[in-house]
């Protein structure tokens, strides 16, 4: 049985393009270049934060996050930024029954603005929120103690094996990774992906018909 669908925001809800555009041009670098060597530090297997340290050593994500908001130019994503297929596929998995939940490694603002954009959600959560981030165990813990249902009834969606699949399998939960953003698309080969699993899907519309087929339903 799968009784709650959890989702991670970034580039599983989220596309991110914007934001690390406007990264970009914080530090003073072409896009194109600051996506180029994201992508490399990513396929290195190196946390995705190295590329900040690439232009400029020392970064502080922290402390760069608080000067853009002092700069007026604080994080921000809007309706334009969701996924195509989000409001469809979270709609039809609450109107068959199945608790659906966000939570992913974000700060109190990330977690602000998506409870602004008024999505078809039971709960709404971030890494920030809850004081611990992903692949932290205690993160799927936290959000085990959340869901109305055990913790094998629970289907995890996220595009990254490290953060999402692996720790989620570990807890206990029902997995699906997406083959999209950058993470999904240079790491989907990667032998833990199709080890651990337990559906690999393209589009989040996919996912009313794997719960309703689990479920023994009709999607």
């Amino acid at each position: 049985m799968i009784g709650a669908v959890v989702f991670d925001v970034g580039e599983c809800l989220v596309d991110e393009t914007r934001e690390y555009g406007t990264w970009a041009d914080w530090l003073g670098v072409p896009r194109h270049t600051f996506v180029s060597v994201f992508g490399a530090t990513i396929a290195s297997g190196k946390d995705y934060r190295e590329t900040f340290q690439v232009f400029q050593p020392g970064f502080d994500l922290t402390t760069a996050r608080r000067e853009r908001a002092d700069a007026g130019k604080p994080e921000w994503f809007g309706e334009d930024d969701l996924y195509y297929d989000v409001r469809p596929a979270l709609t039809k998995l609450r109107d068959n029954g199945v608790w659906v939940g966000i939570a992913g490694n974000q700060t109190v603002r990330a977690g602000g603005l998506l409870r602004g954009l008024d999505l078809p959600t039971d709960f709404i959560a971030t890494s920030d929120d809850w004081g611990v981030q992903k692949p932290d165990v205690a993160f799927f813990e936290r959000l085990i103690d959340e869901t109305p249902v055990p913790a094998d009834q629970i289907l995890y969606v996220g595009d990254r094996i490290d953060n999402d699949i692996t720790p989620a399998k570990k807890a206990g939960l029902k997995t699906a990774y997406i083959q999209r953003g950058p993470w999904g698309w240079i790491l989907r080969d990667k032998p833990e992906v199709a080890e651990l699993s337990d559906w690999r899907i393209e589009s989040l519309n996919e996912l009313p018909g794997i719960v309703a087929l689990e479920n023994g339903e009709s999607s």
